[in-house]
């Protein structure tokens, strides 16, 4: 089904687990495909395919989309009556949670498709690896429980030449968008304490118009051109990932996932936290939890202390400064969960009884008092 057309250039189609980009002038493509990525000028098309569910699924046509490349590439051509002549990026994200996006400055024009998931494999860029490529075959570095699957796929089509490196540049300035979208969204990696960078298994395709004209040199964050890749491909990404898992500002404003990288868990965090609190206080606090892990202002408390731990983990703060920094932000933890900001000296002396130093377990021991404090002074 034709779902949309842009600059007399590209049409877009939607079937059966699939998004087609077809080509209806000649396109240079650079892609991160496995057959027929690269380079090329030839391409007729290039395509999403969903192979899978999110979740627990796993059918033969994944194992064969990671093992035989080509073979994967021939049978989904030939089942969905797609030209031979393309490029594929797979997923298991549902194409109809697609997001497409177009921005122009004067005759230049960009249009973004994309899909995405990060639920289960988001990481960091440098984060350990679990896969080693040797002959041709994916080996896991040692045995580890599999996570689920999640890939953010882009497809931008641009209505200019450009020359090889700009083509490169493009890239480099898709993924700092993508990157930038789950940074604004605070998506936590899953193998480290960092945020997220994108998954271990993202793919992009950018295609610019072969028109005859002199090419485009340049697509970075300078250029026009790049203004508009940067903006949207995140916007792309942002409404993709609100379409496929809910995942907006609103839905991440929560102490817990703003933890979750450090360690931790829903249940984890209640556990140590009810052991700061007297018996009576345990179980209102328990029964109220969901309200104080959504509280605008205890949210911005431990996103506050996050930020502080990042800059002292990266060494822009000095490690020496350690203590002093997670009392005294988080006495304003308490404070705000208590509301009685004239009492922060007093929650500043109850922190300082702890023995804290640079370390996921002491940031995640001052977050877990300074709420107890809070709570247990909040109907005093």
């Amino acid at each position: 089904m034709l779902i949309a057309s842009f600059y007399d250039g590209v049409e877009i189609h939607r079937g059966n687990k699939f998004i087609a980009v077809k080509f209806v002038v000649p396109h240079r493509v650079i892609s991160t495909c496995r057959v027929n990525g690269g380079i090329t000028d030839s391409l007729e098309m290039v395509f999403n395919h969903q192979v899978c569910e999110p979740s627990d699924h796993f059918p033969p046509v994944q194992k064969l989309a990671i093992d035989e490349p080509s073979a994967y590439m021939e049978k989904i051509c030939s089942i969905y009556k797609l030209s031979h002549n393309s490029a594929s990026l797979s997923t298991a994200a549902n194409m109809n949670c697609a997001s497409i996006q177009r921005m122009e400055f004067r005759k230049l024009e960009v249009v973004a498709i994309c899909t995405a998931g990060v639920e289960g494999n988001a990481g960091c860029a440098g984060d350990p690896a679990n896969i080693y490529e040797e002959n041709g075959q994916f080996r896991p570095v040692e045995e580890t429980e599999t996570k689920s699957c999640g890939t953010i796929n882009v497809i931008a089509c641009i209505n200019k030449p450009l020359i090889p490196g700009a083509m490169v540049r493009s890239v480099i300035t898709a993924t700092e968008a993508k990157a930038a979208a789950l940074r604004e969204l605070n998506v936590n990696s899953r193998y480290s304490s960092n945020l997220a960078t994108g998954t271990g298994t993202d793919q992009l395709a950018i295609a610019s118009m072969l028109t005859g004209e002199k090419p485009l040199t340049g697509a970075g964050k300078h250029t026009k051109l790049g203004e508009l890749i940067g903006k949207t491909v995140k916007k792309a990404v942002k409404e993709a990932l609100s379409y496929q898992c809910k995942l907006t500002p609103e839905n991440q404003r929560s102490l817990i996932i703003h933890l979750e990288r450090f360690g931790t868990d829903r249940e984890t965090a209640k556990k140590e936290i009810v052991k700061c609190l007297p018996e009576e206080k345990a179980k209102l606090f328990e029964d109220n939890f969901a309200a104080i892990d959504r509280d605008p202002l205890s949210v911005a408390g431990v996103a506050a202390l996050v930020h502080l731990f990042d800059k002292l983990h990266w060494g822009i703060l000095p490690e020496t400064c350690t203590k002093d920094v997670f009392v005294t932000h988080g006495a304003h933890l308490a404070a705000a969960v208590s509301g009685k900001y004239e009492c922060v000296p007093l929650y500043r002396d109850k922190l300082s009884e702890l023995h804290l130093t640079c370390d996921n377990d002491s940031f995640l021991r001052v977050v877990y008092k300074s709420l107890a404090i809070g709570f247990e002074e909040k109907w005093d």
